[in-house]
């Protein structure tokens, strides 16, 4: 079963579904995606400092390039994580840069309480518009988002290799890539409503404040079962940031139908390499903060089964902020008795249509 609850959101009223039943550990939740925005608070900041899957393998790079560097941390938080963590590991300086202003007061005051605070300087703004010398030897910046892309790190860090590394500095992470497969919704989330969980309505409230209306915004899902996959999982963006790295793409993949069942839409989610040669992190498959998200495409259900195809097209662009990549998804999918079926979905950073699919429609019921 699930409930209704309202939000405001600068004049408008928002209807919401919700399940109320409260979250458990291994039990899937639908959220709204939300490292893409500047909400963070106390308890994601939590959940990033205390991943293991994660710092394991961020810790394990900065023991190997950090000791003698200057490194520069973009996207420090308010525990100045990655920063402290690099002068243990025997950088000589760190400049740690945070742009949302709650976290860099709290990061203020949490440095000025470190035995390294000499040697870790603290700055408000964006690294895009930011000056400073010398340059950093080394950047390490966790804004890698569930879809590896989504918080803008294409950009960030193309432009901090740009200006602020010195010629041949290397970045942290080394290389993310989004997988996608083919699933249907209710598979994500069995026995239980298609309804966002009860503890992330704040966050969708501050989400359409920020923006100042609602929006079709991106679903999260939490501890999905990993058998509602369809299909096989292949890569749909690749961002190499000590290589190629592009700020906009577009790849096409087929999806091979493995076993029987309806599918409306595709899971993603995120490879992540803090080292060219270790195992990369897999969020579906590991218990970490960065989670999954599923994008609508069909309208309606369809049934599959192995042998059909699900032609997939990602394509990725900057959004007005320069910053954030909007992304349009393309499907069609082949039969075994030779039908096709099309999809598509525009699931821009901000803005663009409210209740445009039906899952939204659903999400969000106007009665």
């Amino acid at each position: 079963m699930h409930e209704t609850r309202e939000l405001k959101a600068h004049g408008h009223t928002v209807r919401v579904n919700v399940d109320p039943e409260p979250e458990s550990e291994g039990r899937p939740a639908l959220w709204p995606t939300v490292g893409e925005y500047p909400i963070y608070d106390r308890f994601l900041y939590a959940t990033m400092t205390t991943d293991h899957e994660r710092n394991q393998r961020f810790l394990a790079a900065l023991a190997k390039l950090a000791p003698g560097r200057r490194v520069l941390d973009i996207g420090t938080g308010e525990d100045l994580l990655w920063a402290r963590e690099s002068i243990r590991a025997g950088a000589r300086h760190a400049l740690a840069v945070e742009v949302i202003e709650d976290a860099f007061h709290t990061a203020a005051g949490n440095l000025a309480a470190l035995d390294e605070r000499d040697l870790i300087t603290l700055l408000r703004g964006e690294s895009t518009t930011l000056q400073f010398a010398p340059k950093a030897d080394v950047c390490v910046a966790e804004i890698i988002g569930s879809l590896a892309g989504a918080e803008g790190a294409a950009a960030v860090l193309t432009d901090a290799r740009n200006r602020h590394l010195v010629p041949g500095g290397m970045v942290v992470p080394h290389r993310a890539v989004t997988l996608a497969a083919a699933v249907h919704l209710s598979d994500l989330l069995p026995g239980q409503p298609v309804a966002f969980a009860e503890a992330s309505l704040p966050y969708l409230q501050s989400i359409f404040d920020w923006h100042g209306r609602p929006f079709d915004i991106r679903l999260r899902i939490e501890n999905p079962h990993t058998d509602a996959l369809l299909s096989d999982g292949q890569p749909v963006e690749v961002l190499d940031f000590n290589g190629e790295l592009r700020t906009e793409q577009g790849t096409t993949t087929r999806l091979a139908i493995t076993r029987a069942g309806h599918v409306d839409g595709v899971l993603t989610w995120l490879n992540l390499w803090c080292l060219p040669d270790e195992e990369p992190l897999d969020a579906l498959r590991m218990e970490t903060n960065w989670a999954s998200i599923y994008f609508p495409l069909f309208d309606h259900p369809v049934p599959v089964v192995p042998g059909d195809v699900l032609e997939l097209t990602v394509e990725s662009a900057l959004s007005d902020d320069g910053i954030h990549p909007d992304y349009h998804l393309g499907a069609t999918l082949h039969t075994t008795g030779g039908q096709e079926h099309h999809g598509s979905l525009a699931s821009p950073h901000h803005g663009g249509t409210f209740r445009d699919h039906p899952v939204y429609q659903a999400l969000f019921p106007t009665t």
